[in-house]
């Protein structure tokens, strides 16, 4: 799972002044309203710029303009979700001192 940073702002002035300046500087960028979790009340809802701005750009322009950086996974979907190892089909061979693994070789 990969992380994309966004740049979160309080001011709508701040995060529409970063979209600009990164959007001047040729990358994407776009201001979307932040959803905090349990609030119905739009007017406290911080604003959030994402873009494909390299990271430590972002975190310039989040001192500059008092904000802040926030990490969000990409989810990837069932289909696209990389698959896990092989299972072993038979336990391992132990090698022991002396070049002989297991009672191969045994002279009893």
């Amino acid at each position: 799972m990969s992380t994309v940073p966004r740049a979160v702002f309080f001011d709508e002035d701040d995060a529409r002044a970063v979209a600009s300046r990164l959007v001047g500087d040729g990358y994407a960028a776009q201001v979307e309203r932040e959803r905090l979790a349990g609030e119905d009340d739009d007017e406290d809802h911080p604003w959030a710029v994402l873009s494909d701005a390299p990271g430590f750009l972002l975190e310039l322009l989040v001192d500059e303009y008092d904000g802040w950086l926030d990490e969000v996974g990409d989810s990837v979907s069932g289909a696209d979700a990389p698959l896990p190892p092989a299972l072993p089909d038979a336990p391992r061979r132990i090698k022991r001192p002396g070049g002989r693994s297991g009672a191969a070789g045994r002279d009893d």
